[in-house]
């Protein structure tokens, strides 16, 4: 068993704030999750804030939870101005109201007399704690705590710049002894998961939203992820990209395998060289990944095998993960074209202009062309352009032909307008002249392209709809089974709903 016990409580819940009712209310919402807390004293913004907020913990004295007071000093990365004296004083005062465990900085150990805290009566129980903000520091072997008692626990919490740096601590959680692993940053997000899973005594989450790169908030942690319920057996699938915390991919597909009670759990996985994450996929046991910009034709060499319809269309946003390593492609991008657009026009014989010529372009201009539409396309690179055109037996367009051709209907493919940067259009509203206008982009789920539409009077096509398509078709490939369709829809629609409903509106 854990130092910290089994399951549900070996995921600690974060509560920071500057107040002292700020953080007793975090502190509330965070045991209904979970019955171990770390409290951040160091956030709170003076003396008299923790003073007032470790009076309210004492007189609480909850039986069952366990808290780890922590007072990081800035010299350890944190917030707290004092001295050693007076964080240990911080310390001290924590362990009278209740608190039985304390993370100590090896700054501040290596400060003390005998490099020891036990003479101190602060938390009886230690976790020394080694943070890097600039990357994954060479690692031993093993980490155990000290034979002679001087700590109980020792965490390594460092800043993945790769994916095989997160790779590197997960090693090391899993050859150690009560050893906590936090790989930070975004690249580390899939190893934060999966730390409890390798042997890490504790995985962090923040009670509220995540606060920094790499983090994924409790109830994420907790329900979307069931980061405590995972093991080597459980099935791991993913999403790769550059950009990649848009996605709403895991999100989807984590709630079918929860309402079929599947054993396995969907990672965003921030990739900025393919050889980085195709190195890591046997250490993570990934069966299956999802693959968006930049990588969907890059994708293709790295492939032992890959469908006619994706080999022809030159990209790939399906792998599928065989029992001997290698990897088979395909493409459900192609079927998530025509789900949305079939329903609100008859595709053959149609004149449709598609903005872009990358992977989903591509998918996008041979689903059109295959189903009878005359297929013209206007990008940037205009060589990628004239590829594309002579595949699916199209025409190239210059964008200046925009202000006066006609057209059935215009696809954005490209990420212009994507979350986080929503206000802007890759297409002007005089250059809009068509019965509908779809977005490939399904973040925001009303883009700027779709409200300039809107206000021009043409029928919009979000890219909620091929994104929703493209998903169930993939959960079909790699588990075999029939989506919860209507369960993944609710979810995602949901989310976006709460997304746009928390947006500032101006007048």
């Amino acid at each position: 068993m854990s130092l910290f016990g089994n399951g549900l409580r070996r995921i600690c819940a974060v509560a920071a704030a500057g107040t002292a009712a700020e953080m007793s209310k975090l502190v509330r919402v965070a045991l209904r999750q979970t019955s171990t807390v770390e409290l951040r004293l160091d956030w709170l913004a003076s003396d008299a804030e923790r003073a007032r907020f470790l009076r309210w913990l004492g007189k609480r004295r909850l039986r069952n939870a366990t808290f780890l007071a922590t007072c990081r000093r800035r010299e350890g990365g944190g917030k707290f101005a004092g001295g050693v004296d007076r964080q240990l004083y911080w310390l001290t005062q924590a362990r009278e109201a209740g608190c039985q465990w304390c993370d100590l900085e090896v700054e501040t150990l290596r400060k003390l007399p005998g490099q020891s805290v036990r003479e101190y009566p602060v938390p009886p129980r230690i976790l020394l704690s080694v943070h890097d903000f600039e990357r994954t520091p060479d690692l031993p072997s093993r980490m155990d705590p000290p034979a002679h008692g001087a700590v109980d626990a020792v965490k390594i919490a460092a800043e993945a710049r790769t994916i095989q740096d997160s790779v590197r601590l997960l090693r090391l959680a899993r050859n150690s002894r009560n050893f906590v692993a936090v790989p930070m940053g975004e690249a580390g997000l899939p190893a934060r998961i999966l730390a409890l899973r390798e042997g890490s005594a504790l995985a962090y989450a923040p009670v509220a939203a995540a606060t920094a790169p790499g983090q994924v908030s409790l109830d994420e942690m907790k329900h979307l992820y069931r980061a405590h319920a995972l093991s080597r057996r459980t099935r791991v699938y993913g999403v790769i990209g550059d950009p990649i915390g848009h996605s709403l991919s895991p999100l989807l597909h984590n709630t079918g395998y929860l309402a079929r009670r599947l054993d396995a759990v969907f990672l965003p996985f921030l990739v900025r060289q393919l050889a980085d994450f195709l190195s890591a996929v046997p250490e993570f046991g990934i069966r299956g990944f999802s693959v968006t910009l930049p990588h969907k034709q890059t994708i293709l060499k790295h492939l032992r095998e890959c469908e006619p319809l994706a080999a022809d269309i030159g990209a790939v946003n399906t792998v599928v993960v065989r029992r001997d390593g290698s990897l088979y492609g395909c493409n459900t991008d192609y079927l998530g074209v025509l789900r949305a657009l079939e329903k609100k026009l008859p595709i053959k014989g149609s004149r449709a202009l598609l903005f872009g010529a990358g992977g989903a372009a591509r998918a996008a201009a041979f689903a059109l062309s295959r189903a009878g539409a005359n297929v013209a396309i206007c990008a940037r690179r205009e060589k990628a352009a004239k590829e594309l055109a002579r595949a699916v037996g199209g025409e190239v367009l210059p964008r200046r032909a925009l202000r006066t051709e006609s057209f059935d209907a215009i696809l954005n493919a490209t990420p212009v307008g994507m979350h986080p940067h929503g206000g802007i259009s890759p297409l002007a509203s005089g250059e809009l002249h068509c019965r509908i206008v779809m977005d490939l982009i399904y973040r925001p789920q009303r883009t700027q392209l779709l409200k300039l539409a809107a206000q021009k009077g043409i029928a919009a096509v979000s890219g909620v709809e091929m994104f929703l398509a493209q998903g169930f078709a993939q959960w079909r490939i790699w588990t075999q089974k029939r989506p919860p369709e209507a369960s993944m829809r609710r979810a995602v629609l949901a989310a976006l709903r709460a997304e746009e409903n928390s947006r500032p509106r101006y007048p």
